[in-house]
């Protein structure tokens, strides 16, 4: 008996199959047309985890990574793009306000594409974007290091830490506009496509109806925790790309360690207490990386001198996964990967 897909990820691998994967090489050379920002507008996918009564999806978690997997493994850079709305669209989801009664329908019928740029919070002790209240809103100041989607997204989810060290999360225009500017966007290894610059504010003001949510910092530091620790499925995304270009033989027994992996670090990321086993979700992370540092390198040796044009598919899986590497990285996932790279468990 054969189980027919959940219909996202059967418009995922539509996505991937007609659009993404045959002009891969080519976005990662020439950049994203955004044509291929309206096709995923029109997937379907950016209402994925979004509520049914504003016109999304409400889809499992399992059904998100697989899709994930999908998109990663097709073109990392429009993943890449892609997955930035999905954190704007569960924040909004989750917290009553304003701003959700504007946004949230638009975003979660693909009308708007949002980027986010709050990772910067996790800098702590360092404060890159400080917040401070005037009049009847909001005055940001400092620099976001990363933010991807310049010039491809509509809206972005902004964060700082105000005075009373709390974070606050409110949405503005993704554009140039009095005390908001963009850097060029950066000549990365991989992923340039993904169009990435740096946000300079310079006293930005937003109104208190932009506020997508305020609360205190170390409350959100506790819930985003999480996603420092657990695998991200474009990992397993990128690795099952490269096995799929090597001889059965040596793709086989790589894809039974990597799904080995996967089934554990799934397992704990639904796990009802996220908080707990954290050593355990890191030490998978780093599993995981090497895997799929494996499966590229595998994809390399057996391409030959041709793997290494820029128009071969597995120079550009090597360099993505050597961005997901450092994607979302903390200072704790950074010491465990380390320690696990020179054997220690320090």
């Amino acid at each position: 008996m054969t189980t027919s897909p959940h219909p996202l990820v059967a418009r995922a691998r539509r996505l991937a199959d007609d659009v993404l994967a045959p002009y891969a090489e080519r976005v990662d050379q020439e950049g994203m047309p955004m044509s291929h920002i309206e096709a995923v507008k029109r997937s379907g996918l950016l209402g994925m985890n979004a509520p049914q009564e504003y016109g999304g999806a409400a889809a499992p978690a399992a059904v998100a990574r697989e899709t994930a997997e999908i998109l990663a493994g097709a073109c990392c850079s429009t993943w890449f793009v892609q997955t930035q709305h999905h954190t704007p669209v569960l924040t909004l989801a989750k917290n009553a306000s304003a701003v959700r009664e504007r946004l949230l329908g638009p975003l979660a019928r693909g009308e708007l594409l949002s980027g986010v740029a709050y990772a910067h919070l996790r800098a702590r002790p360092r404060t890159p974007v400080r917040v401070r209240r005037e009049r009847s809103g909001w005055r940001f100041e400092g620099t976001v290091p990363w933010y991807t989607g310049w010039g491809l997204n509509d809206v972005v989810l902004l964060a700082g830490v105000t005075e009373a060290d709390e974070a606050l999360f409110a949405f503005t225009e993704a554009r140039p506009q009095p005390g908001l500017r963009a850097s060029q966007p950066m000549r990365l290894a991989a992923l340039t496509a993904s169009r990435t610059v740096s946000l300079e504010l310079d006293g930005l003001w937003l109104p208190d109806s932009a506020v997508a949510l305020r609360q205190p910092y170390d409350q959100w530091a506790a819930a985003d925790r999480p996603r420092t620790v657990n695998t991200s499925p474009a990992v397993f995304g990128i690795a099952g790309a490269a096995l799929a270009l090597l001889d059965e033989d040596t793709a086989g027994v790589l894809r039974a360690r990597v799904e080995k992996v996967r089934i554990q670090a799934y397992a704990l990321a639904d796990h009802p207490a996220p908080l707990e086993h954290l050593e355990e979700r890191l030490a998978l992370r780093t599993q995981a990386y090497e895997l799929m540092r494996t499966a590229t390198t595998a994809a390399v040796v057996a391409g030959g001198g041709r793997a290494l044009t820029l128009a071969g598919k597995p120079q550009r899986l090597a360099r993505e996964a050597l961005f997901l590497l450092v994607q979302g990285q903390t200072a704790q996932s950074r010491r465990a990967h380390l320690n696990a790279l020179r054997g220690s468990t320090a």
